[in-house]
């Protein structure tokens, strides 16, 4: 027998470090520069409340570790926040500082039983207008207290006792005081904007830390005699009490805390979602915001921060872009800025206590101001809500935060009903036809108005009713029905139009195709064009019919723009053995027939008129294969206004390229000499699977007909990477990963290649030809149109009513 000596396992190659350690450096690094900012920044709001300086300090640290550990936006950053800082300083007034942790400690339970709840969603439910002129207004309460501070005098009890009491404090300023708070405005102002390498170098502080320091170290230099910060030791640190007043008073105090806190945590957790997705890919972002987590943390974080005698608590916009743009990976980053804060609290008193008043007040004043945002007001003057905006500011300020939302709500209820209520009903009578025409929504509200217009109507005369809204109540109705029996029976011919038409027709979705399609008759053949509406239409009745809609949704348009629409044939349905072989053939002979029938009759006259006068289209539109990009419809063009050019990846192969298409030049060089086109549009698209393709390329891929295609896209991928030229931007953002990247690249890079054709390059010299740049996200449905900046291209996005947003 042979002994056998054990065979010996060789260790374990050392794996790659753990997640929590490999993101450790990042986080560490994004929480010291939260912290530099949150730092002044909660002693300024603590001074306006008018609470303990303290009680900053115990929010943050709060904010940070508690929110930042149950909370679920893993980079959002919490800790007191301007938008409660008006609603705190009425509590202290009215309650004093020890009811005003109790309350906040109450608003915590309920933010808790909120989110059990799962209400969390509900609070998204409120205008972006009241929600942004809410935070407008306190920011104006803010500023006009913090103003008072700055002149070196004391803010009055309210807003508009502050503005009262302005002319008197501008007559009599302090000047060392004014002196400190403009260097501190000063320093804000200019400090993201310094030039050069040391400004770069610099801007690594952040500016409200800056401003701070430059404005204690130039008062302790002067030796200017300024009240400063005062940190009582925290052995006398006051802590909540049992609250004491009026039952009704405190339960709106508590819903107060509770409304204002959550609805600016909840939007802030979505505001760093959305830029975590304008700045990362998709690789390395954290999970999305649970919002219902979320509003749990807030709860738990308030009702710590209460206890501990600290301010009520928020999500904070500011610090949480700070820790996005800081290169924070987990929620780790928000927990560590907590822990410097209580490090800070521990150890800096000394160093704090140098900090004069005014400079903090400057700081919260600078703060208010950015609260009253320009985006937010031009965004709610293009949706016209400025009126439901201005007033919650107005009631914000001279009522309350409270009051200021309930008036917000009530304007903009009435706003929408009156919206809802207003309808235009108007009669014209041409060539004997006499044309009604009721704009937006018919209710019973509108009836005495709509019976008056259509008893101007003859008896026996043809008359075309066009309902151009959404909803028809019962009283509209029968008052429709009952005129429309009464105009027939006296001999008189009718025809419905319109969106609104269905219903009174009765006859379903068909009839509403059918009315839809009539309506734009009358406008003119060009509106009639629109692929959308018969294509979607036969999809409907179709669907209505068989009960069931087999295949896709439409196949790619040709030249002319013509969608063909995919529906079902007998063939085809399910369950029959020929379906596999015959369906396409049978959704093709449906839909020809569904044009023959539908569209036909009103594009016929404008078919031959083309016919006639021969093709002269105003643009060459050079687009992706992609069936989901249906050129006629994101433009709304019918037939004879765009030459149309489709292929894999909407390239533009070079003149003398190896391997070039011949096509794609003859297409241009026909529409630009021949055709005589005004410009030229290339447009891609949002998942292009040609520049997924290319993105995933290798060299040593076979060769086939659509890699050596491909090759004339690699010239895109190349200025995708070079340092030379600048990412495009999407309405602002930055895109979304790297196909988008290299989509919008692939656009702006082919018409580069236009420009290198001879007959592209002769028209352009001469002035007489446009290059246009053009990008579908496929999944929003929308279009963006490049337009070229100093040294980027920049995307403009176009709303529902054509503004360039």
């Amino acid at each position: 027998m042979t002994a056998t000596a054990p065979a010996t396992t060789p260790p374990p190659a050392p794996g790659p470090a753990p997640a929590a350690l490999k993101d450790l450096p990042a986080d560490l690094s994004a929480s010291v520069a939260v912290f530099l900012i949150a730092l002044p920044l909660s002693l300024g709001i603590a001074l306006a409340t008018g609470a303990p300086l303290q009680a900053g300090l115990v929010a943050a640290a709060a904010g940070g570790i508690v929110a930042g550990r149950f909370g679920g936006a893993p980079l959002q950053v919490s800790g007191p926040a301007a938008g409660l800082t008006v609603v705190t300083a009425e509590l202290i007034q009215r309650y004093g500082w020890r009811t005003t942790c109790a309350i906040t400690v109450l608003a915590g339970l309920c933010q808790l039983g909120l989110a059990l709840l799962r209400t969390a969603r509900s609070a998204l439910m409120v205008s972006p207008a009241i929600v942004h002129g809410m935070l407008a207004g306190i920011g104006v309460t803010i500023a006009l207290a913090q103003l008072h501070i700055v002149l070196g005098g004391s803010p009055q009890s309210s807003a508009v006792a502050n503005v009262l009491g302005l002319p008197a404090q501008l007559a009599d300023p302090h000047p060392a005081a004014l002196g400190v708070s403009a260097l501190t405005l000063c320093v804000l102002l200019v400090w993201n904007r310094l030039p050069g390498r040391v400004g770069r170098a610099l801007r690594k502080v952040p500016a409200a830390l800056a401003a701070v320091a430059s404005a204690t170290a130039f008062a302790a230099l002067a030796g200017l005699a300024l009240p400063r910060v005062d940190l009582p030791s925290w052995r006398s640190h006051a802590l909540p009490e049992v609250p004491e007043g009026p039952v009704l008073g405190l339960i709106a105090a508590v819903l107060t805390i509770t409304l204002v806190g959550s609805v600016e945590s909840l939007l802030s957790s979505v505001a760093t979602d959305k830029l975590i997705a304008s700045e990362r890919g998709t690789d390395n972002r954290p999970p999305r915001a649970d919002l219902d987590r979320e509003l749990r943390g807030q709860g738990a974080a308030n009702i710590v921060s209460g206890l501990l005698g600290g301010l009520p608590i928020t999500g904070v916009a500011v610090r949480s872009v700070a820790n996005v743009k800081s290169g924070a990976v987990s929620r780790k980053s928000a927990m560590f800025h907590g822990l410097w804060v209580v490090l800070a609290a521990g150890l800096l008193v000394p160093v704090l206590d140098l900090i004069p008043l005014a400079a903090l007040a400057a700081l919260v004043m600078y703060v208010g101001v950015q609260m009253v945002n320009i985006t937010h007001l031009r965004t709610v003057n293009r949706h016209r809500e400025l009126l439901v905006y201005a007033t919650t500011i107005a009631a914000v300020v001279l009522g309350g935060v409270l009051e200021g939302v309930a008036v917000g709500i009530a304007v903009a209820v009435a706003t929408a009903l009156h919206r809802l209520a207003r309808t235009r009903i108007t009669v014209t009578e041409q060539d004997g036809v006499h044309r009604v025409v009721a704009r937006g929504q018919l209710t019973f509200l509108a009836v005495p108005r709509l019976s008056r217009v259509l008893n101007q109507v003859p008896h026996g005369g043809h008359a075309v009713v066009e309902l151009d809204g959404s909803f028809m109540d019962h009283a509209a109705y029968e008052t429709l029905h009952d005129w429309q029996d009464s105009h027939l029976a006296h001999g008189g011919s009718l025809e419905l139009t319109g969106r609104g038409s269905r219903a009174l027709a009765g006859t379903g979705p068909e009839a509403d195709g059918e009315a839809d399609g009539e309506a734009r008759t009358e406008a003119g053949a060009h509106h009639c064009c629109r692929p959308w509406t018969p294509w979607q239409n036969h999809c409907d009745h179709r669907a209505a019919r068989a009960g069931t809609l087999s295949g896709g949704h439409g196949g790619p348009s040709g030249p002319d723009g013509v969608v063909a629409p995919t529906i079902p044939s007998a063939a085809g349905a399910p369950g029959s053995a020929a379906a596999p072989r015959r369906r396409g053939a049978g959704q093709l002979a449906s839909g020809i027939t569904a044009f023959q029938r539908d569209t036909a009759p009103h594009v016929r006259d404008e078919l031959a008129r083309l016919a006639r006068e021969g093709q002269r289209p105003s643009q060459l539109f050079l687009t992706c294969a992609d069936s989901r990009l249906v050129t006629s419809m994101i433009t709304a063009s019918g037939p004879g206004d765009l030459f149309t050019v489709r292929n894999v990846g909407n390239l533009v192969p070079l003149p003398g390229a190896e391997a070039t298409d011949d096509s794609v030049a003859a297409a241009i060089e026909y529409a630009v000499d021949v055709l005589q086109v005004d410009s030229i549009t290339v447009c891609g698209h949002s998942g292009c699977g040609a520049m997924q393709a290319l993105l995933n390329s290798h060299p040593e891929a076979p060769v086939t007909p659509l890699t050596r295609w491909l090759r004339h896209g690699l010239p895109s991928l190349e200025r995708m990477s070079s340092r030379h030229h600048a990412w495009a931007r999407i309405a602002g953002r930055l895109p979304a990963d790297a196909v988008e990247q290299l989509c919008l690249t692939n656009v702006v890079q082919q018409l580069e290649h236009l420009r290198a054709h001879e007959s592209v390059a002769r028209r352009l010299a001469a002035g007489t030809l446009e290059l246009h740049g053009m990008y579908f996200h496929v999944g929003e449905a929308q279009a963006y149109l490049l337009s070229e900046g100093e040294d980027f291209f920049d995307c403009r996005v176009f709303d529902s009513v054509g503004q360039s947003a």
